[in-house]
């Protein structure tokens, strides 16, 4: 009881002493109270790599000094709708800056779709999506948890689910919500406006869920909301709604949508140019270094935990000047896989990587695949996971790009047969790798 009562005290005396400050500290251009230098730097921090409305820098500083005379927490959200189960380097984008709000003593509150899900978001979609039911979405949900733990800290995340606050709406409270917002402001909305050009359907439900994104923020009282560029019309909605319902609107921190490998399309599994959170260690290593150049300042900025003068940094020694790039890719390659697998993991998938593109040697550390029964090199491409699929690996096989034991396979129909204890390395490009062991 006492030490609560002197922390609630000390909490007192620190919000009159700055109250007083305030009163005490020179005006800006705008009349306005001058902004701390520390304040200002956390929040140039902050915004690196992202679009901040309103008013950048300066807006984010001032929300964060006026949590601070408040004696709270800024409250930066983020809403997932957990429609899937695998994360990727893109998705992760959004969950470092979470990282770096944390990292400041911000809270984090993380909004679990479980309402939201169930209806779909329609942001960048050309058709509507199938609803999934809430098995599905808890399912996905925990997995999402398991790899957000890699970037957050969990212990210090306030995680919540939007059922426990959209399901129990009543039709009063529904129809109150929708009497914010004019239908012309919602079919505004980039998607909706593309498909209806194109005389694809729009479901009505869809229309609610820019509203019910915008609701979360009044529920938990957000003061910034986290999301990608596609998030613009979702997130701004919260600005707009939130005063009417009594509350400071909040800011919107749009984070860039993440190219994938190929240095083109956004990151994607669909897309097939993705490096998941969950791949081996030498696969994610691989990949980093298969972006564009154009990409690797990118890459430092929205993929790692380095600091922005680390960046600064890099850039100096690596993009300019005369620099190399690919010891840039080197650093941003080993960086990635520190985060995910750790630091061993890192300098083995380095060490590796060294010894097949600078060396020309094999991998020590490979997968091990067994055969049973003599196979077509196709198929064992296919059935050791090398190639997704048996027409890949008939093309690779034409291509060239399939060695066995360090020579070229011409022919896709090459029988492999192999003895207890006999083995063979299965090779597709320069990093692909696969031990095949006779049982």
């Amino acid at each position: 009881m006492n030490a609560d009562f002197n922390r609630e005290r000390a909490l007192e005396k620190n919000v009159a002493q700055g109250t007083q400050d305030e009163s005490k500290r020179k005006l800006d251009s705008t009349g306005q109270p001058e902004i701390p230098q520390d304040i200002l730097a956390e929040a140039a921090e902050l915004c690196r790599g992202a679009e901040v409305l309103p008013d950048g820098v300066n807006g984010l500083a001032r929300k964060i000094w006026q949590a601070r005379q408040e004696g709270r927490k800024l409250r930066a959200k983020l809403g997932v709708d957990p429609t899937s189960t695998d994360l990727h380097l893109g998705h992760a984008v959004v969950f470092r800056k979470l990282r770096r709000f944390q990292d400041f003593g911000h809270q984090v509150v993380l909004i679990i779709g479980g309402f939201t899900a169930q209806i779909g978001d329609p942001t960048g979609r050309n058709s509507t999506r199938p609803p999934l039911n809430e098995q599905e979405v808890n399912a996905n949900a925990q997995t999402y948890l398991n790899q957000m733990g890699l970037i957050l800290d969990l212990d210090k995340t306030e995680v919540v689910n939007n059922n426990d606050w959209l399901a129990p709406l009543t039709m009063k409270e529904v129809i109150k919500l929708a009497a914010s917002v004019t239908a012309n402001q919602l079919l505004a909305k980039e998607a909706f406006g593309e498909r209806l050009d194109k005389q694809q359907p729009v479901a009505f439900h869809e229309l609610f869920y820019p509203l019910l994104q915008a609701y979360d923020s009044v529920a938990i009282q957000a003061d910034v909301e986290l999301g990608g560029t596609d998030q613009r019309f979702n997130i701004l909605q919260g600005r707009e709604l939130q005063p009417k319902y009594g509350q400071t609107p909040q800011m919107a921190m749009l984070l860039p949508l993440l190219e994938g490998t190929d240095g083109v399309k956004k990151m994607s599994k669909s897309y097939g140019n993705y490096i998941g959170l969950k791949e081996p260690a030498e696969e994610i290593f691989g990949k980093c270094m298969r972006i564009t150049d154009e990409l690797i300042l990118k890459y430092f900025e929205l993929t790692t935990t380095l600091s922005g003068d680390e960046v600064d940094a890099i850039e100096r020694a690596h993009l300019q000047d005369g620099g190399n790039p690919k010891d840039a890719k080197l650093k941003l390659a080993e960086q990635v896989v520190r985060q995910y697998h750790g630091a061993e993991a890192a300098q083995r998938a380095l060490e590796n990587w060294q010894k097949v593109h600078s060396e020309g040697q094999m991998p020590e550390d490979m997968s091990v695949f067994e055969v049973a029964a003599e196979e077509a090199v196709f198929r064992l491409l296919t059935m050791s996971k090398l190639v997704s699929s048996n027409g890949e690996g008939k093309r690779l096989v034409q291509e060239g790009g399939v060695k066995l034991d360090g020579e070229t396979v011409k022919d896709p129909n090459q029988l492999i047969k192999l003895g207890a204890g006999e083995s063979n390395v299965l090779q597709v490009g320069r990093r692909k790798f696969v031990k095949l062991l006779g049982k």
